[in-house]
């Protein structure tokens, strides 16, 4: 029955690419599922592959990429749902699809990166050897719920994992780092390594509107912090019960991408290659080399003018993509706000975003998006004197009228939700991504 669904799986595959309907990556695993439940179970059962996950609001994609990169640079054979088809069938696609008609995984190491509501759900599927927890920040209220909901289910399933799975946690974000506290989890639990920032210098200087998370996940009083990062993101205290953020492992990789954002995914995939045993040389050498995932400070060039892409999809994500393109000084925007499944129907977080600490007076700025008027009225009501914008009919007119205001000596940087990334990059380059 394997190898029927991994051969009926594989033409579905190509036939969907061939007519252009998109990249595959999520249909024949649906299909496989749907014919047997426990495809992913059966699939990885006597299989010597090693599973890393990557969950987490922000980061997931970028954070596979660099692991997947570093293992490539080492020697490894990899494979990653680098789609972002990041649900349970998503899964099971990215197996089938890399699967031999053997029904064998020739490979060292498969990289998933895992939907937060989904985690619980794939953790049933499968035991991972590598569990990398990232953030919580509010996303998708409409679909996920508040921060604790999800982090209240992260707890239960993370209890269940047995000592094989090695635990690669954000000591710098409250709800993730208390995860695995020794007062939370009973019995015998997984290796715990904690990844964060040390470096005052890159500090907000002023509040966000956007922190999601402040409150302790022990006794519910107010965190103290000694330094903030971004959202609530950072050194952090209870000055009720004394909880804290724990030690750091000692690691100072190269950056390859900007932001303090990407710094927290380079920290994570660093500290799992080393964990893994890869060499400091080797690491170094790999990030060196790194070329960013689709959308994720992706570079295009479209008729000699520059563009690159910052995946803007949440409050917090929204304002570390203004705070990074700002230091890149950005002169020339454009914002696409969609409210489709992907994106969330409700839109209401655009007014979290801190625009009065980050568009320049005098900035270029065109507007799109199924939303495009929502995010018109937020940027007219940030009261920015001489900031003047335009909302072109379609998206196409948006991408060109932006470029025709773009220098060739500047580049014009798109800040989009999920759904409309996907819609741009398919007119700029012609294909779907999923």
């Amino acid at each position: 029955m394997a190898k029927i669904l991994i051969a009926a799986g594989k033409i579905v595959s190509q036939i969907s690419r061939v007519l252009n309907l998109g990249n595959g990556s999520t249909w024949p695993g649906h299909i496989a599922l749907s014919v047997n439940q426990n495809f992913i179970k059966e699939t990885l059962r006597g299989s010597d592959i090693k599973i890393i996950l990557i969950a987490g609001t922000n980061g997931k994609t970028t954070t596979g990429k660099l692991i997947q990169t570093i293992l490539e640079h080492n020697g490894s054979t990899v494979f990653q749902n680098e789609a972002g088809a990041n649900l349970v069938n998503g899964i099971a696609s990215s197996l089938l699809l890399h699967s031999s008609i053997l029904s064998t995984l020739p490979y060292d190491y498969a990289v998933f990166e895992v939907d937060e509501n989904s985690l619980p759900l794939v953790l049933q599927e499968l035991t991972p050897h590598y569990l990398i927890l990232l953030n919580l920040f509010r996303d998708q209220l409409d679909r996920y719920g508040e921060v604790n909901t999800i982090a209240r289910k992260w707890q239960e399933a993370v209890k269940k994992l047995p000592k094989k799975t090695t635990l690669i946690l954000n000591a710098d974000d409250p709800q993730i780092a208390s995860l695995c506290h020794p007062e939370l989890v009973s019995g015998s639990h997984p290796q715990v390594l904690y990844f964060g920032l040390d470096d005052p210098s890159l500090s907000v200087k002023t509040p966000q509107h956007a922190v999601d998370s402040n409150y302790c996940p022990n006794c519910h009083h107010k965190l103290t912090y000694k330094t903030v990062y971004f959202s609530h993101l950072g050194d952090w205290k209870c000055p009720n019960c004394s909880r804290a953020r724990g030690p750091l492992a000692k690691i100072s990789p190269y950056y390859p991408l900007a932001g303090v954002y990407n710094r927290y995914n380079t920290l994570a995939a660093v500290l799992t290659a080393k964990n893994i045993g890869i060499s400091d040389k080797t690491i170094d050498s790999a990030l060196k080399n790194f070329s960013p995932a689709f959308g994720r400070q992706e570079k295009l060039s479209v008729n000699g003018k520059s563009i690159q892409i910052f995946l803007s999809k949440n409050p917090t994500s929204f304002n570390e993509s203004l705070r990074t393109v700002k230091e890149l000084g950005a002169k020339n925007i454009l914002f696409v706000l969609n409210d489709r499944i992907p994106d969330g129907r409700d839109v209401s977080w655009i007014w979290d975003i801190d625009f009065e600490n980050f568009i320049g007076k005098n900035m270029n700025i065109t507007i799109s998006g199924d939303r495009c008027y929502d995010m018109g009225l937020r940027i007219k009501y940030s009261q920015i004197l001489n900031t003047k914008y335009q909302i072109p009919n379609t998206l196409g007119d948006a991408i060109t009228s932006a470029l025709d205001k773009t220098p060739k000596s500047e580049i014009l940087y798109i800040l989009p939700t999920y759904s409309a990334m996907l819609e741009f990059r398919k007119i700029l380059t012609g294909k779907k991504i999923l």
